[in-house]
């Protein structure tokens, strides 16, 4: 077993909203921490699934049908194919695991490790 990873710690080493930052990686998937505020650009991912863990704030995962709501310490995921969005008018922040997947409009550059 690895050391703990202060996710508190890792959010305050960078700025940038919509900017995932990896800090953890377990069976070929990736644990990343955000900083989401605002709009985010509607997505697919068609070859994994996605896991949200809100850890302060709220946030909005739009899906074609309907909006899934989350608040501190809940969470969500969105299966694989699904069409996302994300809304997020106040700060918040967020843990989430996926596998790497090939850069798409939403995600153009690599993940980057939080230091």
């Amino acid at each position: 077993m690895n050391d703990k990873i202060d996710l508190a710690e890792k959010l305050a080493s960078f700025e940038g909203h919509w900017q995932p930052r990896v800090v953890a990686q377990y069976n070929g998937n990736d644990i990343m921490v955000a900083k989401v505020q605002g709009e985010f650009v509607w997505h697919k991912h068609d070859e994994t699934d996605d896991c949200f863990l809100v850890l302060a704030g709220q946030l909005t995962i739009q899906l074609r049908d309907r909006d899934v709501h989350l608040g501190r310490a809940s969470s969500s995921w969105c299966r694989r194919g699904s069409s996302t969005g994300r809304s997020r008018r106040k700060r918040s922040t967020s843990c989430s695991s996926s596998r790497p997947a090939r850069p798409t409009p939403a995600t153009p550059r690599p993940r980057r490790r939080a230091e």
